[in-house]
């Protein structure tokens, strides 16, 4: 079972990302939500995903693997 991680934590994972990129993705559906009650909540195998799909160089940023993987 994947760990779920808040939106906070999911940004640092994914390289110190902000936290409204992370909720900007999710409302565009490039990332997937997990509710927990009232919390939006995001499986690590989600953040996986993301790093490993890239964006195909349309943002300023990179997500890095390594990032995922020191965590």
């Amino acid at each position: 079972m994947d760990a779920l991680l808040s939106v906070d934590e999911a940004a640092r994972r994914l390289g110190g990302l902000s936290k409204y990129t992370i909720h900007a993705w999710l409302s565009s559906g490039k990332l997937k939500r997990t509710k927990l009650g009232s919390r939006t909540m995001i499986r690590e195998s989600e953040l996986v995903r993301i790093a490993n799909e890239g964006d195909g160089g349309k943002s300023g940023g990179r997500v890095r693997e390594q990032a995922i993987d020191a965590a």
